[in-house]
């Protein structure tokens, strides 16, 4: 595959998950401008109550379903990611109910849209796995984009509407038309409908041991990325939750662009026999998405807290103090981003687990010492040492596996115009 063609394919990537995070930052920008820190922080922990939820829908599904999806038939994947789904949904949400014991409705809302988003992302995963590339851009941009619409349209009506309740509603819209859209063109995919029993059960067996294994490091990392909303949620209170919610929002929104190139990559890899090393093309591209999210990061350190007021309300100016103490992190993640495509791709899940457990250790040890004293600030710094310490742990070992070390994935002068007359010239 040449660099030109890979790389033509990570900008129509990043092109719509650029437009998915601006549509993204928009639905930050209306629940924090229009409900405040506090309705913020509500909004936030809802989202962090159904991606929990979600996360472990992905160990009879995931990442394992865009493996699986070129070697099995898709209805045999489809159903028991369903069954799965729906039972975690239950259980899930009835967890949620016993720890935090929120309000009966918020656990209904959380119930029925956790289960809306787990049949979205099944159904997804898998027209992906078939390089419908461009019906899976499509399916994410129309969701954010039905939110944020949905949000600006309540929102700007004002009176009953300006409420976390409205969140709720919308989001039933942004996942439910998607999700209703996306089963027509997997009904349109040539694979038998029939149930075949042995063939279904040998299947679902094949997908509990693939997402046993390339799922849990998703657990893990997710503990990474969202533990402090919880640690701050106990330490502090909600309106710190939506402060430190709109900095790290803004700052992980730069991550479409390692995530562009990597998920590129994990898709040729899966569908690539054999083992053999990262190509040249892809470490290329790689470089490259690690000087842009550096170049992004640099921008938006720089933003002085008057704008961050100006654009959310006055009570988001410590947002600044939390993007600068991520800043480091979210470079550093971005290399830790394409290393773990390139073992998910080869199976090599063991080292993304293990990366996901030095983190997680970090996580917590620092989220207990750093966030009672430093609230959102401790909680931003904590993220940073983590990302570090698992990224180091896999720069070692992808040395050890490839024989490349950290400067792989340090672009130089060469790489930015090549890719530029390849692409324009």
């Amino acid at each position: 595959m040449s660099p030109a063609y890979m790389l033509r394919r990570v900008v129509q990537n990043f092109s719509t998950r650029l437009a998915t995070a601006l549509l993204s930052f928009g639905v930050v920008w209306l629940t924090a401008r229009y409900l405040g820190a506090a309705g913020r922080g509500a909004v936030s922990l809802f989202v962090t109550d159904c991606a929990a939820i979600l996360l472990f829908i992905g160990l009879l599904g995931g990442s394992s379903l865009i493996y699986l999806a070129p070697r099995r038939n898709l209805w045999h994947l489809l159903l028991p990611a369903y069954g799965w789904a729906a039972l975690v949904c239950g259980l899930g949400t009835a967890l949620v109910g016993l720890l935090r014991q929120p309000e009966p409705l918020y656990l209904l809302h959380l119930g029925l849209l956790s289960l809306l988003q787990a049949f979205f992302s099944i159904n997804t995963a898998l027209l992906l796995g078939r390089r419908r590339e461009g019906i899976y851009n499509l399916l994410t941009l129309a969701q954010v984009a039905l939110l944020a619409g949905t949000l600006l349209a309540a929102f700007g009506a004002g009176g009953r509407w300006v409420a976390v309740e409205t969140y709720y509603y919308a989001a039933y819209l942004a996942f439910g038309l998607p999700w209703l859209l996306s089963l027509h063109p997997l009904l349109g995919l040539p694979d038998s409908r029939h149930r075949q029993g042995r063939r279904l059960r040998a299947t679902t067996r094949e997908l509990a041991r693939h997402s046993r294994g390339a799922h849990f490091s998703n657990i893990l990392a997710f503990a990474n990325y969202r533990l402090g909303y919880y640690f701050v949620a106990y330490f502090a209170d909600a309106r710190a939750v939506g402060i430190l919610s709109v900095g790290v929002s803004l700052m992980e929104a730069i991550w479409l662009i390692p995530r562009s190139a990597a998920l590129v990559q994990y898709v040729d890899l899966v569908n690539t026999p054999g083992h053999g090393p990262l190509p040249e093309s892809a470490l290329r591209v790689g470089r490259l998405a690690v000087l842009g999210t550096a170049a992004a990061v640099l921008v938006l350190v720089l933003v002085p807290p008057a704008l961050l007021t100006a654009v959310f309300g006055r009570e988001f100016g410590p947002a600044q103090t939390v993007m600068q103490w991520l800043a480091p992190g979210v470079v550093i993640m971005s290399v830790q981003m394409l290393i773990t495509s390139y073992f998910s791709g080869r199976a090599h899940y063991r080292l993304n687990n293990t990366a996901s457990v030095v983190g997680l250790l970090v996580t917590v040890t620092g989220g207990l010492l750093l966030i009672p004293r430093l609230h959102t600030a401790g909680a931003a710094l904590v993220s940073t040492l983590s990302y570090t310490a698992s990224t180091a742990f896999l720069i070692w070992q992808f040395r050890r596996t490839t024989g490349l070390g950290p400067t792989a994935f340090l672009p130089g002068p060469t790489d930015a115009a090549q890719a530029w007359r390849r692409m324009f010239g």
